[in-house]
């Protein structure tokens, strides 16, 4: 008896270990402007099936059109991150998918009534305090992780570069760096290693930027249309223009290092390794995916029911009406 119990202790144990994928409890609404079109746009997050992973679905157009969320469907990446299918666009998702990623959600299904997700403040926390709102439910199966087995990296032609090594938890490191004397004291380096600090107390709030100089080109191009100091860090040459200043002192490469968990996202899976990125946005993240998937030998697709990766979440957000 008393070698029963123990051993039911140990399976116990093992099944709390194990991670299972998430989605949400329960369907939330919410509407804010995008940035680049100056439209209120209206979203639903819905709850999903298992190994769905993330899918928008434009119900704007007739019939609906669904875009999964991962690296082949990523097509235009100047300003954002844009989802495309033929000549369907989804842009901005990629602090959604950071809040997804840093919260650990593998299932959900965004229905949006426009070409890009509203900005909100700029940064993840807003769709952090949705998906929290909404409830984070565990579902039954072992949540799925890429692992980076083989160091592997692009370059690109204005020296910017991005790389992807292995290592035993999750780590980013990057380098915002200007060379323009009137920018150049923006520049800074970050590590955030986050297998000792989490996604909500580093990340999340730090909002996206701009330089006032370039602001008449971009809206000329019909772009940044929707841009404030109600959603973006304003900067004139080397000055925060924003009445309450800088969230934290390393706002700025905070935000680059959003912007990257939303990017490697796009691999449907969370990491496993150490990304490093110097000078690189959107396009050298988006590089370096397609150049992983092209080497299969440099990672591979590991089971939290077997594999045991060494990765922690906030604990699942429960629905009182559930008991």
């Amino acid at each position: 008896m008393l070698v029963l119990l123990f051993y039911l202790k140990q399976i116990n144990r093992e099944i709390k270990m194990m991670l299972v994928q998430r989605t949400l409890t329960n369907h939330i609404k919410a509407s804010g402007i995008g940035v680049h079109s100056g439209r209120k746009i209206t979203m639903n997050l819905l709850p999903a099936e298992e190994d769905q992973g993330v899918i928008f679905k434009r119900i704007d157009l007739e019939p609906a059109v669904e875009i999964k969320a991962v690296v082949e469907n990523v097509g235009p990446t100047s300003f954002a991150t844009t989802l495309i299918d033929g000549n369907v666009e989804i842009a901005t998702v990629e602090h959604m998918m950071s809040a997804f990623a840093g919260l650990g959600i593998d299932n959900v299904t965004v229905e949006i009534n426009d070409c890009e997700v509203p900005i909100m403040d700029g940064s993840a926390s807003p769709f952090v305090f949705l998906i929290q709102s909404a409830g984070i439910k565990e579902q039954s199966k072992p949540k799925k992780f890429i692992k980076i087995k083989k160091e592997i990296s692009i370059t690109t032609d204005n020296g910017a570069y991005a790389k992807l090594s292995p290592y035993d938890g999750f780590k980013v490191t990057h380098s915002l760096v200007y060379d323009d004397e009137s920018r150049k004291s923006l520049s800074k380096t970050t590590t955030v290693d986050f297998n000792s600090t989490t996604y909500l107390k580093e990340i999340s709030r730090s909002r996206t930027y701009g330089f006032m100089n370039e602001l008449e080109a971009l809206k000329k191009n019909s772009l940044a249309l929707g841009a404030s100091q109600k959603n973006a860090i304003a900067i004139k040459d080397n000055k925060i223009l924003n009445e309450d200043g800088l969230r934290s002192q390393d706002e700025l490469v905070k935000h680059k290092i959003l912007d990257v968990i939303g990017d490697l996202y796009l691999l449907q899976y969370n990491l496993i390794g150490e990304f490093e990125g110097y000078k690189s946005g959107h396009t050298q993240n988006n590089l370096l995916l397609r150049k992983l998937i092209e080497v299969p030998d440099s990672w591979e697709l590991i089971s939290s029911e077997v594999d045991n990766p060494i990765i922690d979440y906030i604990e699942p957000i429960i629905d009182p009406s559930l008991g």
